[in-house]
């Protein structure tokens, strides 16, 4: 198992609160990501590299080139990675049910849209993971390209790039930026065994407080 692949499945056992804190405790504050986009399977936890994409909403499109450039998406995206997509449009639906299929078949870890999604019920029953704003049956056929690969994406208050990681469960979506990304895995495992200990103290009768005190974490 590669370092890379190693690395994901550890963040995917942690929890975007504990990694806020982590990241908060950093000078990290603002790297969640809207709280309106949410998991289409709320029992979902989706954690690994970011591969980031933009594109734009033309109603001019002809239908050929949009479904050329989409697939396009689904051919470029490296195993192993999270899309994130900044659609730059509130119309459409930015993810569906044979393109999760083959973004999940060539090994993507899941998608992240701040857009829409459509074949809902499919893509929950293959379990492709896919975080979106809301749901729609309108395509991007003839009025939506994809057009920058691997660049810089704002989302919200957050820049992300290509090579960030990200955590993101039913209570939101943390952006790691890439240097820090160990060492915030690592805090956060610590912080994990510290809340064991913690709610191990409280069950066996210690004070709130006093546990707080003797472990520096509640």
């Amino acid at each position: 198992m590669d370092a890379q692949k190693i690395l994901s499945e550890r963040l995917e056992k942690c929890y975007s609160g504990a990694v806020y804190d982590v990241l908060r405790a950093r000078g990290y504050p603002n790297q969640t990501l809207p709280n309106t986009i949410r998991p289409l399977d709320i029992h979902a936890k989706l954690s690994g590299p970011v591969y980031t994409v933009s594109g734009r909403y033309d109603p001019t499109l002809n239908p050929h080139e949009t479904l050329l450039q989409w697939t396009g998406l689904l051919s470029k995206a490296p195993e192993g990675s999270v899309v994130i997509c900044q659609p730059n449009d509130n119309t459409l639906s930015h993810m569906g049910e044979l393109s999760s299929e083959t973004l999940q078949l060539r090994g993507i870890r899941g998608y992240i849209a701040d857009g829409g999604c459509r074949d809902s019920e499919f893509i929950s029953k293959i379990g492709f993971k896919v975080f979106c704003k809301y749901f729609t049956p309108v395509d991007v056929v003839g009025r939506w390209v994809p057009e920058e690969f691997a660049a810089p994406i704002n989302i919200g208050q957050v820049t992300i790039e290509t090579g960030d990681y990200v955590m993101a469960d039913r209570d939101g979506i943390v952006i790691i930026p890439q240097p820090i990304v160990e060492e915030v895995v690592e805090k956060t495992e610590e912080v994990l065994q510290t809340e064991s200990l913690v709610r191990k103290a409280i069950l066996e009768g210690v004070d709130p407080q006093e546990a707080y005190l003797k472990y520096g974490k509640f």
